[in-house]
């Protein structure tokens, strides 16, 4: 049996806290990370320079603190792109 379709395959930053993600079954979509900049477990992604230190890993997008977000949530979340 192959990987749920919310898996985060592929991330890319942008330097306007948005997130370009590519998920398992194929979807491309863009997650406005700005509302989670609030939370504070995502305080050092305030710093753009963390932020975009985001990579794909476990299934989910992490940054080196190991705080990560939840993929099914990014999945939602997401709009869509072609």
């Amino acid at each position: 049996m192959g990987n749920p379709s919310w898996v985060v395959t592929s991330v890319i930053p942008r330097k306007d806290y948005t997130l370009l993600l590519t998920f398992e079954d194929g979807k491309h979509g863009v997650y406005d990370f700005r509302p989670d900049l609030s939370r504070p477990i995502f305080r050092k992604q305030q710093s753009i320079d963390f932020f975009m230190q985001a990579k794909a890993l476990y299934g989910t997008v992490v940054w080196p603190d190991d705080s990560d977000i939840a993929p099914e949530h990014l999945y939602e979340q997401s709009i869509p792109i072609n």
